[in-house]
């Protein structure tokens, strides 16, 4: 077994297969974004078709026993998961941090600790929730409603917030009764390679859990297009997601996809402007890695001067640099094909004819300046693609009609932020934006139980709560006509 050393904590860089450790021939590089050129983590097995067929033949051994367990068996083995994870928050926050470049203490305080609530969450839920009560029928029959699961899933999870995102996806599939295939991010796989030793750790069966590292193209494609694959659940870009459809549908393989967004941040003159701008400030998060980032602020004209002001007070409150360093508001970009993508993007708005208001520049190594372009053209592509940095659009609006209409601008649907003091408005805008989710007066505030997902190019399908179990389980319908049974 190949460990490295990760900031004192000893991190495996071989495939996690039928509850053991898997090396391959091939190994890819992975480098720390904090200082590129100088910080190589480690040499990462590089899986492909062999150990994916591996894998999905170990789950599929694993799934009748695990499926077997009812819902309190399957509790029970997950709450220890779940507990170990919260254990190791400290140790997966460091991993992260130099692994993809999020803030350390985010990763600690926040982030991280979602993972273990996922876990825990969605195994109680099954306990609590999937037995519905049968219901009779008019004519006496008895009608149940099955949760029964569906055999062998394949996670594939974005290196933005790998681990917490894996387990997003892996708490219901397994909450419901399946095995799991993992294929971490190429780019910042650590994380996910530990959560096969917190398996282990926690008892949970070999096979129900596999992690299979590699890129796409080798380890990905032969997951998502396995004949022994039961559902799909992938995060990552339209442009890949497009790809993963087609290698599914050629098996008839059941997806669920949560994509990438160009998300509306909408500023009514009536809202609370010092919240509305640093909440809008706040989208610089994670060097605007985030996919519901709303990265196009939409603010009434009569109040945009007032608004830009206190909100560029707020941008100029942001410290770049070491993710690790408490006072740092946000670290470097994951990759220099992200900066490249980044730079490429800043370039062409200003040659469409862009105003840039601030930042447009790199600060060295993978770290980008905070940016906003305003007096934008209406057909320059920064409005409409996803640039995945720290780079936000502005622009003004005159009414209501208006702002929806500019809201709904491009082929995305993920998420969209409305700023208000009327309520009437709210429900208005909010009904009318394309979007998944909507927060009104508040952002990032999550609920494990609703639905999430986005609409047009944003994704395929909700999870959350009951959500999540009607994709990762076959919903089976029993009518009994209980006057046929006999007494025994």
């Amino acid at each position: 077994m190949t460990n490295v050393d990760v900031e004192g904590v000893s991190v495996p860089l071989d495939h996690y297969i039928d509850g053991g450790r898997l090396a391959s021939e091939q190994r890819f590089e992975v480098r720390s974004p904090i200082d590129w050129d100088g910080w190589e983590l480690g040499r990462v097995a590089s899986g492909g078709a062999e150990e994916i067929d591996l894998a999905v033949a170990a789950a599929r051994r694993a799934f009748p026993a695990w499926a077997a367990l009812d819902p309190a068996g399957r509790l029970e083995v997950l709450t220890r998961l779940a507990d170990a994870i919260d254990a190791a928050v400290p140790d997966l926050a460091k991993v992260e941090s130099v692994d993809n470049g999020s803030l350390y203490e985010a990763m600690h305080l926040r982030v991280l600790p979602r993972a273990a609530n996922n876990i825990r969450f969605f195994a109680q839920y099954a306990v609590d929730r999937l037995g519905e009560p049968p219901r009779t029928l008019h004519g006496g029959e008895r009608n149940r409603v099955r949760y029964e699961p569906c055999g062998v899933v394949a996670v594939s999870t974005p290196w933005n917030a790998p681990f917490m995102l894996a387990t997003w996806r892996v708490g219901p599939a397994l909450a419901a009764g399946n095995t799991v295939v993992l294929k971490p991010p190429e780019w910042a796989p650590l994380t996910c390679s530990l959560l096969g030793d917190l398996a282990e750790q926690a008892g949970v069966p070999p096979g129900v859990l596999n992690i299979v590292h590699g890129t796409g193209a080798g380890a990905g494609a032969p997951l998502t297009g396995h004949p022994d694959v039961d559902r799909v659940a992938f995060t990552g870009s339209p442009a890949t997601a497009r790809t993963v459809y087609r290698d599914a549908a050629a098996q008839l393989t059941p997806v669920s996809f949560e994509l990438g967004g160009k998300s509306p941040f909408i500023v009514f003159d009536d809202a609370d402007l010092d919240a509305a701008a640093a909440t809008a400030a706040y989208q610089y998060d994670n060097s605007g890695q985030v996919c519901l980032a709303g990265t196009r602020l939409l603010v009434e004209r009569s109040i945009l001067d007032e608004f830009l002001k206190r909100f560029e007070t707020r941008v100029g409150e942001i410290e770049v640099g070491d993710p690790r360093e408490p006072a740092t508001t946000y670290g470097p970009l994951i990759h220099p094909v992200a900066l490249e993508r980044v730079t490429g993007h800043v370039e062409r708005a200003l040659a469409a004819g862009a105003r840039l208001a601030f930042g447009g520049r790199s600060l060295g190594g993978l770290y980008y300046a905070p940016t906003l372009f305003t007096d934008i053209p209406s057909e320059a592509e920064i409005l409409t693609h996803e640039v995945f940095g720290p780079v936000l659009t502005l622009q003004a609006f005159d009414d209501e009609e208006q702002a929806i209409r500019l809201a709904n601008g491009t082929d995305y649907g993920l998420a969209a932020m409305i700023y208000t003091g009327s309520e009437s408005r709210a429900e208005r805008v909010s009904r009318a934006v394309v979007a998944g989710t909507v927060w009104v007066n508040c952002f990032y505030v999550r609920d494990l139980e609703t639905p999430f997902g986005g609409s047009r190019d944003s994704g395929i399908g909700r999870e959350g709560g009951r959500h999540s179990f009607d994709f990762y389980c076959d919903v089976k319908t029993v009518v009994e006509r209980t006057s046929s049974f006999s007494a025994s």
